[in-house]
């Protein structure tokens, strides 16, 4: 009865229910932070203003297991933006076991979509500086616990799961002290990685999932990657579990029989950007060679588009995979 009538007061007062009860901790509520927009890593990376800020509503969720203060997980959501189906369903299974939850639609925020920010690498850079807004918002909640949130996405949002471990990235977007205690990218879109150095990485352990016949990440792409990071004497710290016979969204239950979305952009075909303190480089299997910004373009035109079909199977064993990552990483 107290949470039904502090969500009704915040309401009537606030507009909506955004956690000003602090003992309502069960269920969802809103919540808004705010963020910035770049136009290119170059612009984030030299610490230049932002091209723009937005604010960013937010779903906040918390377990039914009362507690004094939660560890959180931060999910991102595809090239499609949020969907219940998805990012919701990972998010309730989450909070299952423990882990309190956010979720939230990046390109709404901005008023367009997925598939009008990918024309240009700014639409990962505004989804690396989303998460770490959401960090700063998350760190700042008496409910939640600063030194165990984490971040989880989803092929976008797992690319952006694994660019917030870079150490690099972090500094430029400022959060102080704060970090994100683990990371887990479901099938991630393969496009960045650092240039193997002490302190690339911020130092918290990564878990890629990865699917056998992902034709937009190919295996072979992300274990050259590792195999040059070791050569280079400094490891990613990047845990890999890979599902035989999975294809790329195999979480996604909206998704029909498996088909090719031709209309999906893809960089399958480019080298690796890794990015540095310096100039970028490009990784072409296990060769670095100098970063040419006008070849992405003809790489990704070379091949656009990937295969994409709903596995149930893959879905509740990628989720365990990932829940036990997450409580052993988290562990207090």
């Amino acid at each position: 009865m107290y949470q039904m009538l502090c969500v009704l007061v915040a309401t009537l007062v606030y507009g909506t229910a955004t956690a000003h009860c602090q003992s309502a901790q069960a269920g969802v509520t809103e919540v808004t932070f705010q963020s910035s927009t770049y136009g290119d890593f170059r612009q984030l990376l030299a610490r230049e203003p932002a091209t723009t800020t937005v604010t960013i509503h937010a779903s906040l969720g918390f377990p039914d297991q009362k507690k004094d203060r939660y560890p959180v997980v931060i999910v991102v959501h595809t090239i499609s933006g949020y969907r219940d189906a998805n990012e919701g369903y990972v998010a309730a299974e989450l909070r299952k076991s423990g882990f309190a939850t956010l979720t939230y639609d990046s390109f709404a925020a901005r008023g367009s979509s997925g598939a009008e920010m990918s024309a240009s690498p700014a639409y990962l850079i505004a989804g690396t500086a989303d998460a770490y807004a959401a960090l700063r918002r998350l760190a700042s909640d008496p409910r939640i616990d600063a030194d165990r949130i984490a971040i989880m996405g989803f092929s976008f949002g797992g690319e952006i799961a694994h660019m917030t471990a870079f150490a690099s990235l972090r500094s430029a977007l400022d959060p102080g002290p704060l970090r994100f205690a683990a990371h887990v990218a479901f099938y991630p879109a393969g496009s960045f990685g650092v240039i193997a150095d002490h302190g690339a990485y911020t130092g918290s352990p990564v878990l890629m999932l990865l699917g056998e016949k992902d034709d937009n990440l190919p295996l072979a792409k992300i274990g050259s990657y590792l195999a040059y990071a070791r050569a280079a004497g400094h490891p990613a710290p990047i845990e890999t579990v890979t599902y035989p016979g999975a294809y790329h969204a195999w979480t996604v239950s909206s998704l029909g029989p498996l088909r090719f979305y031709p209309q999906y952009v893809s960089t399958k075909k480019c080298p690796l950007i890794l990015l540095g303190p310096n100039r970028p480089l490009f990784l072409s299997g296990d060769q670095t060679k100098p970063f040419d910004p006008n070849s992405i373009g003809v790489c990704m035109a070379e091949a656009p588009g990937y295969s994409m079909v709903f596995d149930a199977a893959v879905r509740d064993q990628s989720i365990t995979d990932a829940v036990r990552f997450l409580q052993r990483s988290l562990r207090p």
